[in-house]
């Protein structure tokens, strides 16, 4: 049973590695067909896309390793993780889409560059709720 299950996750994993391979690929595309020169934001937008696509990549890697290893690829901890720190960040992603709000009013942005930043900052912001609780761990609640 533990191997079907397994086979599953694997199937996941390959899933996870898959769509960041899509997304690196629409972006290859995205850059070389584009005849405007980049801006530094848009550099930057591009380095955060590349470093959550990365991230992808390991929850890819991790899930393949431990489906080889035949080991339970999700424990009852890492869920617990995930979903602690999908709470924080939804928590904190409100505040974040309320300052872009306030900032549209000071700043001129196209609707197109706020939601661009708006759910760039969601990614990275789950990313680092889960990087600070993967190391400092979670209380007993």
């Amino acid at each position: 049973m533990l191997e079907i299950i397994n086979l599953n996750f694997m199937k996941k994993g390959f899933l996870a590695i898959g769509v960041s391979l899509l997304v690196v690929i629409s972006v290859g595309f995205w850059l070389f067909n584009s005849s405007v020169s980049l801006k530094s934001v848009d550099l930057l937008q591009l380095l955060i896309i590349v470093l959550l696509i990365g991230f992808g990549v390991f929850f890819g890697i991790k899930r393949l390793r431990s489906a080889k290893r035949g080991e339970p690829v999700e424990d009852e901890l890492s869920k617990k993780q995930l979903q602690k720190a999908s709470s924080i960040s939804y928590y904190f992603s409100l505040y974040w889409w309320v300052f872009l709000l306030y900032i549209k009013d000071k700043v001129v942005l196209d609707t197109e560059e706020l939601i661009g930043m708006g759910v760039i900052g969601m990614g990275v912001l789950l990313v680092l709720s889960w990087i600070i609780l993967r190391f400092k761990g979670i209380r007993n609640e």
